[in-house]
């Protein structure tokens, strides 16, 4: 099997497991506030990525790094998982997973545009147009259709998600300095950023967690969401001959969560989410058509 076979056999289940998370995520805050949820997902986390850097023998990464870098995972925990995860789930708890996962799914498109200020980059006349039609998108999503009336279905919820890419997207910005082993940087992340959650949630709504589907669904969002889906999407980067390919498996994420999202939550999908999503992906592979040239390019080489 080629390189690349192995490439799209990694970006494909990672897409699979990227699917299933915002079902997961309902699943979860049915019973849990945002915060227990959290407490259970980043532990799980943590225990997978340490088992991954045992299995993979780069356990002794863990212990190789600066006092810089170390202090360094302090600072990006408190982004990642702490804040980032707070205003996601903050935006699930509150809105139809249908609506909140779209919303999220903008990222991309804000990574472009704080990459102009914070590494200096340039604003292309594709990212502008790009951003009318996504955020055309988003609006028909918040609003349910009913975009001239501009009335939210749940305004807070809204604000989480759209801020939910900021922090993403800023967290990525800081991660291009980031010159630690992904997983290993992950890992300590994760690793600084829990005791923190699990003081937060001590203080608020405390451990008064039952074993049921709730637990089980946020131990599945740590194990594959915040885990497995990370270490198997670096591993079809690292294997593709034809980046390009793997990256645009992405694009089957958001309409295989709706699957799920219809089947396993039993909501209904409204019109307006599939006009909407389909706005924001055709935003997102516009805001793509430079950078997929350029990578096609390169690979011809």
């Amino acid at each position: 099997m080629t390189n690349q076979k192995h490439a799209m056999m990694y970006g494909l289940a990672t897409v699979l497991l990227w699917s299933t998370v915002a079902t997961a995520f309902k699943l979860s805050l049915r019973e849990l506030s945002p915060l227990q949820m959290m407490a259970v997902a980043c532990s799980a986390s943590v225990v997978v990525m340490a088992l991954i850097l045992i299995v993979q023998k780069r356990w002794h990464l863990v212990f190789s790094l600066s006092r810089q870098q170390y202090l360094q995972s302090i600072g990006m925990g408190l982004i990642n998982p702490c804040l980032y995860y707070l205003v996601l789930f903050g935006a699930f708890d509150r809105l139809p997973a249908q609506e909140a996962q779209p919303l999220n799914y903008t990222w991309a498109l804000v990574l472009a545009y704080l990459s102009v200020p914070f590494l200096g980059q340039r604003l292309r006349r594709l990212d502008i147009v790009a951003g009318l039609i996504c955020y055309a998108g988003v609006v028909v999503i918040a609003t349910r259709g009913d975009v001239l009336s501009l009335t939210f279905s749940d305004p807070l919820g809204v604000g989480l998600a759209i801020a939910s890419t900021l922090v993403w997207a800023s967290y990525w910005i800081i991660a291009t300095r980031d010159k630690r082993d992904p997983v290993v940087g992950l890992f300590l992340n994760f690793l600084c950023g829990l005791p923190f959650i699990l003081v937060a949630c001590a203080f608020t709504d405390g451990f008064d967690m039952t074993l049921g589907t709730a637990v089980g669904a946020a131990v599945y969002v740590g194990v594959f969401e915040m885990g497995i889906a990370f270490v198997f999407w670096s591993y079809a980067m690292k294997k593709a001959e034809n980046t390009s390919r793997v990256s645009n498996l992405i694009f089957i994420s958001p309409f295989l969560s709706l699957v799920f999202i219809y089947l396993i939550l039993g909501e209904v999908i409204l019109p307006s989410t599939y006009v909407g999503l389909l706005l924001i992906v055709a935003g997102l592979w516009v805001q793509q058509l430079k950078t997929r040239a350029r990578l096609a390019a390169v690979e011809k080489r």
